[in-house]
């Protein structure tokens, strides 16, 4: 498979207004997943693409410029404004469109902007597609010019927000409701600044928000999934029940118990599993899906339920591939990301928090309580900033040193460096029974790797 040029982990991303997030790169992006989707469906002559942005000043820009694109291959374009990207997916294969498009950088800072794109159901695109995306952009004399009638058109569709908001509250098991809990939601400033306390109001619950009032630079800006330390004071000054922080695009989330203590990713995912098979909906013998990334406290922690566990790479559309193609209902990242198949096609923060306090009414008891069964390894990640990103494994003192720090771990642990896909990081990830051992090992590795390529 050809090395992809524009395309990360997770769609295209950089700095706003600099190549490749460029108006230019937009523009053409627009014109080549039009062109795409024709092509896919000749009867097709112009298909309909969903486009949904966050909160970040240059999301003006990009928004304009991919719907340009679009129009000027012939698409027809419905503008949804700010909504979580699990919303635009919803949107997308709920209103029978062929593609939508989510303008976000996520969680970086507002100086970021990213273009993901999903197809007619939702799903992040392949990477075999958007290789063909990247040729047609870098090529552009192979679309043909659209004139006259040939051209398409945009439009501002504001009751979006009401098929979105009615999906997340559908899956919250209908035993229950939110009457009488106090939940504080931190909206990071972000997509979901308006539609994730609707979400927990119409359900009952009393409501105490930060994170909702954007202003173009202020998105992820202490606040929000990353930085939860603002939600964890609000909980402990108005003794909520739970503390829901989602990320600038709404697909992930962070929670914090009633005694402020914010609650690990992997320990949410063990959770779950253990209520989805409380319910039925998970099997013995099922899989649950993680990443390379996933504490080996939770692996063993679900082969403990009698559940499997598989690894994929690093990336929840990695996770969504390998959930789609294997039947299964569960996945996530320790970031956040988590996906519950069954009612949404990518992580969706909001939904991830009710399924947290559905969690707690089923089993009657605390979030401390419950998320205290999963036990993690003590795990270290640091990052390193590069010069470039050769081959791992053709780095001689770095190779070396990775199998010296698994042999000091005696296969009770783990190592694992990787690339960012969106900066130029180097991540050093440990994991063992020993926690001192741990950090020593993954200080020597940062050591290893800043000399050669840091």
């Amino acid at each position: 498979m050809s090395e992809r040029k524009l395309f990360g982990t997770d769609g295209i991303r950089g700095k706003a207004n600099a190549y490749p997030m460029t108006a230019e790169i937009a523009t053409a992006l627009g014109r080549a997943v039009t062109f795409h989707f024709q092509s896919i469906n000749p009867t097709n002559t112009k298909p309909v693409i969903i486009v949904g942005k966050d909160t970040r000043l240059s999301c003006y820009m990009l928004e304009m410029a991919f719907a340009s694109g679009v129009c000027s291959q012939g698409g027809e374009v419905i503008l949804t404004g700010p909504l979580p990207t699990p919303g635009v997916a919803f949107v997308t294969h709920n209103m029978r469109a062929d593609a939508g498009v989510m303008i976000s950088a996520s969680h970086n800072h507002f100086q970021d902007n990213g273009i993901k794109i999903f197809d007619g159901k939702g799903n992040k695109l392949p990477d075999s597609v958007e290789i063909e995306l990247e040729r047609l952009i870098l090529n552009p004399d192979l679309m043909p010019v659209k004139y006259a009638g040939q051209l398409g058109n945009a439009e501002r569709l504001k009751e979006v927000y009401g098929r979105y908001i009615v999906q997340v509250k559908s899956a919250l098991a209908s035993d229950y409701d939110l009457d009488g809990m106090r939940i504080v939601l931190d909206c990071a400033n972000g997509a979901g600044y308006k539609v994730t306390p609707m979400i927990f109001q119409e359900l009952g619950a009393e409501v105490f928000s930060i994170g909702i009032s954007p202003n173009g630079e202020n998105i992820n800006k202490n606040c929000g999934s990353l930085h939860p330390e603002a939600a964890r004071t609000e909980v402990l000054r108005y003794r909520a029940d739970i503390g829901i922080c989602i990320d600038g695009d709404g697909d992930r989330v962070s929670v914090i118990d009633q005694e402020g203590t914010l609650i690990d990713g992997d320990k949410l995912i063990g959770l779950f599993a253990k209520l989805l098979l409380a319910r039925g909906e998970l099997k013995k013998g099922d899989t649950v899906v993680g990443t390379v990334m996933s504490n080996l406290g939770l692996e063993l922690y679900v082969q403990s339920l009698g559940l499997k566990f598989h690894r994929t790479k690093v990336g929840d559309r990695y996770i969504i591939e390998y959930m789609r193609a294997n039947h299964c209902i569960l996945g996530g990242e320790p970031s956040g990301h988590i996906i519950f198949s069954k009612h949404s096609t990518t992580g969706d923060g909001s939904l991830g928090g009710l399924k947290v306090i559905e969690a707690m009414k089923y089993f009657n008891k605390s979030l401390k309580d419950l998320v205290a069964e999963v036990t993690l390894f003590p795990q270290v990640i640091k990052n390193v900033v590069v010069k470039n990103k050769p081959v791992l494994e053709t780095v001689k003192s770095i190779n070396d040193a990775t199998i010296e720090a698994e042999k000091k771990l005696d296969g009770r642990g783990r190592v694992l460096l990787r690339y960012s896909g969106t900066e130029p990081l180097l991540r050093v990830m440990v994991e063992g029974e020993n926690a001192e051992l741990v950090e020593e090992e993954c200080n020597r590795l940062i050591q290893v790797v800043t000399k050669e390529i840091g």
